[in-house]
Formats: structure tokens, C-alpha cells, sequence
């Protein structure tokens, strides 16, 4: 299959590199120039659990006039109208678009630059994925990725689709309903990217902190309810035990809303902690606490981002 990677920043150069390896046709985009010469010069170098390998591919900061099956999205949420628009020279008749972000909300923006009908919503989890360099990355596990329609495609092109990240050793999966794992990743993300990310603590030390732990809790509570009231077919039954549970299994990690502050960058807050209060309004609930976290979040962003 002919893929084009649209943004090849740590999860996005993970997705090459291994889609490369089983043999498929990858095209890698990117806006850093000294990672684009690295892929042309040496191959993009993929480190993790199953071995230090590297792949010969192709790179270009802009994407050229050259139609894909499958164009992969894979930036951070203020970047995908952007990356959206960049790669429309490599949308042809019949090309997929999967988008990658964390959140609720990002596919929107998608849809409204490459239509409905061809896109599709992928949701990923726990690869603990970091750039080392320029053409070098690194992951911790081969973990979950689900894919649902946006909209209209059909359900066998989303299983195709599936089943060439399967093949290439992704634990993937289509789903008829992808709002479900979105939201139920949300409960999850929640509970502790405004929290990690404010007090400047991992993930296990906010769930057990006799202060921040209620906050934690509360948050996700709240995005359960929100869910709930939309109508989301969402199979937690207790969103606290849910969000623990996740917990439990990334106990020492930093949320990418903390990886953001520490790094001095804009976190993706608005699609994480503001998705909550952004549809809660939409259906009559209350969402205070994640309210407030998103506003002591932009607070704090404000005094380095501009």
C-alpha cells in the first residue's frame, strides 16, 4: 500500500517506521528540515521492545502532487487543519484519510478540509513514543489502535485499513462505533493531563495524592457523565475504578499535557479537560471541575506561549 505520514514527530515516525517495515510504500512529511535530511540521508531509525532497526524511505517537507491509498495524520491538535490542507496533493479518488490525535474534537476540522466520506478516526494508546534526533525514535510498546468512521466509508475499507497495521504488528482494530473508545479514553485522559500537567507530577502521584486525587477522580466523573448524556454507548459502569485501572498500568508516566509544560509548549488542553465542558454544554451538565483545570492550565501556558 502507497501511505503518506503527515507529521513525523514521535508517534508519527513510530507509524512509518513500522508500516515501512512490513513492506509497504511510506512517504514521510515533515516541516523539520534536519529530520526530513536525516530519513533521505540514513533511513528513519525506530528503537523499542522488539529490536534497534532502521528503514530506507522517502521524505519531503511538502507534500508533493502524488495520490496515496492512505494518507495518516499524525500531529498534535493546533496543527491538523494545517496538515489537513497540506496534504490535499496527496488525496486522489479513492485515498483514505486517518486522523491520530489525542481528544475529541480534531476529526471535525479534518472533515471540514477532506470530507467526510473518506475519513477515519483512529484512537491510540500507551506506546510511550519520544524522537532521540533527527531520523531517530523511540517506543516503549506496541500497544492498542482503533479505528471507526468518521462518517459515511464504508466498514470494509475501515477493516482494510486495520488489518495492514495488524499485519505490521499493531495490536488494531476496526470499530462500528469509535465515539466509545474516544470517550472512553477521555474518561481516562481526563483524570490526569490537567492535573500531571499543573502540579508537575506523574500520573500514579496525582491518583495518590490526598489532594489532587479527588480532583483527578472528579474530572473524570464528569467527562462519564457528559458521555452518558450524549448518548455514547460507553460500557464503564464506574468512572472512577475505570480511570484507576488505566492508571495503574502508566503509574510513572507523564501525560503529554505535562511533556508540553516541561518543554515549554501549549498543551492540546482544548481537545483533552475542554472537551468536557465544550459538549457537557451541549447537553445540559455541569463540568466545574474541568472547567476550572483548563482555565488554570491556559493560565499557566499563557506566561510562556505566545
Amino acid at each position: 500500500m502507497k501511505i503518506a505520514v503527515v507529521g513525523c514527530g514521535a508517534m508519527g515516525s513510530v507509524y512509518a517506521s513500522v508500516l515501512a517495515l512490513a513492506g509497504h510504500e511510506v512517504l514521510a512529511v515533515d516541516r523539520w528540515q534536519a529530520h526530513v535530511d536525516a530519513i533521505n540521508r540514513h533511513g528513519l531509525r525506530l528503537e523499542g521492545p522488539t529490536g534497534d532497526r532502521t528503514v530506507p524511505m522517502r521524505a519531503v517537507l511538502v507534500a508533493p502532487k502524488e495520490p496515496v491509498e492512505l494518507v495518516i495524520l499524525a500531529v498534535k491538535a493546533a496543527d491538523v487543519a494545517q496538515a489537513a490542507t497540506s496534504a490535499l496533493p496527496l488525496i486522489g479518488p479513492d485515498t483514505r484519510v486517518l486522523t491520530i490525535q489525542n481528544g475529541i474534537g480534531s476529526a471535525d476540522t479534518v472533515s471540514a478540509v477532506v470530507g467526510a466520506d473518506r475519513l477515519m478516526v483512529g484512537v491510540a494508546s500507551a506506546f510511550g513514543a519520544s524522537l532521540q534526533g533527527p531520523g531517530h525514535a523511540r517506543h516503549n510498546a506496541m500497544q492498542v489502535v482503533r479505528f471507526g468512521a468518521y462518517a459515511t466509508l464504508a466498514a470494509d475499507r475501515v477493516a482494510a485499513v486495520a488489518q495492514v497495521w495488524t499485519a505490521a504488528g499493531f495490536d488494531a482494530r476496526a470499530e462500528s462505533d469509535i465515539a466509545v473508545i474516544q470517550w472512553e479514553k477521555l474518561i481516562c485522559n481526563a483524570a490526569y493531563s490537567a492535573p500531571c500537567a499543573l502540579m508537575g507530577m506523574t500520573v500514579g502521584a496525582v491518583m495518590e495524592d490526598e489532594y489532587m486525587g479527588p480532583v483527578s477522580r472528579a474530572a473524570a466523573t464528569e467527562a462519564w457523565q457528559v458521555a452518558k448524556a450524549l448518548g455514547v454507548k460507553i460500557t464503564v459502569e464506574d468512572p472512577v475504578a475505570h480511570a484507576r485501572a488505566f492508571g495503574a498500568q502508566v503509574f510513572k508516566a507523564k501525560p503529554s499535557a505535562l511533556q508540553d509544560h516541561e518543554a515549554g509548549r501549549a498543551s492540546e488542553i482544548d481537545i483533552i479537560n475542554g472537551a468536557v465542558p465544550r459538549y457537557g454544554a451541549r447537553v445540559g451538565v455541569a463540568t466545574p471541575v474541568n472547567s476550572t483545570l483548563v482555565s488554570l492550565v491556559k493560565a499557566r501556558e499563557r506566561s510562556w506561549v505566545r
